[in-house]
């Protein structure tokens, strides 16, 4: 496919404020696939095109937190092996989805996900009792791992959630082990939308390069304030991309009604 300039430019914008958001509390993918997909790229080479410059900002993210001691490669060893089982097993079924199933259901997510960010509670900050050991925790991140792969937008946010909620982990430790699982979705994802031939190689690393400038910045401020704050942004883009989507006749959710 080929884009006008100011349409890498937006499309790269757009990637450097979701490699901020992703690195501090998960959830660029809300920002990047409806942009992609509102450009015009269809929703499968927007998925696989968005695993490419995910990949690569989240790659920077976890350098981050590692380098600050904020990441336990051992004691996540599993759920990473979990979760990247699981997103190559999701990346592989989305090939195989109509592309007009795909379009109707981003919109309809898009709400969903603001919805949860703006009803969610809030993330504690320090370590407490985990309610799930290895094994429980890894079939859970092996099952976001699926969602990744299939769709991927929230995924750093679910990650996050359930280190919080189920592993016991403290804001700042869940967000960098949170990196490292992300990174095994992604790279899973990626290589099976490689072997797929849906990936737009120019736009996508055009994107990443954004991406992990974006990533960079959004990890250190995690690292010093944690991820307040970026909840009521999700949810006014969030909302903002669904109107755009569903602005469109022939979005394929009004042939439903």
């Amino acid at each position: 496919m080929e884009f006008a300039v100011e349409t890498f430019a937006l499309l790269a914008a757009v990637a450097f404020v979701a490699g901020g958001i992703d690195a501090m509390a998960g959830g660029g993918g809300l920002l990047t696939i409806p942009a992609l997909m509102a450009a015009g790229v269809p929703p499968v080479a927007a998925i696989a095109t968005n695993k490419l410059q995910s990949t690569i900002g989240t790659s920077s993210a976890f350098l981050a937190f590692w380098r600050a001691g904020h990441v336990d490669p051992i004691r996540f060893a599993m759920p990473a092996a979990g979760a990247f089982v699981g997103s190559a097993l999701g990346a592989t079924a989305v090939q195989f989805v109509s592309s007009a199933f795909l379009a109707a259901f981003v919109p309809v997510l898009l709400i969903a996900m603001g919805l949860y960010f703006l009803l969610a509670p809030p993330m504690r900050e320090a370590d407490r009792h985990a309610r799930l050991g290895p094994a429980g925790l890894t079939l859970v991140v092996s099952g976001i791992g699926f969602y990744d792969g299939f769709f991927g937008p929230g995924t750093g946010s679910f990650l996050t959630l359930a280190l919080v909620a189920l592993g016991g982990l403290g804001l700042v430790r869940a967000i960098g082990n949170t990196k490292m699982l992300n990174l095994a979705t992604n790279v899973a994802g990626l290589l099976a939308m490689i072997v797929g031939g849906h990936v737009l190689w120019l736009l996508g690393f055009a994107m990443a390069a954004a991406n992990v400038a974006g990533n960079q910045i959004g990890a250190r401020l995690a690292i010093r304030f944690g991820g307040r704050g970026v909840r009521p942004l999700l949810v006014l883009m969030s909302g903002a991309l669904a109107i755009r989507l569903l602005a469109d006749p022939a979005n394929p959710v009004w042939a439903w009604f």
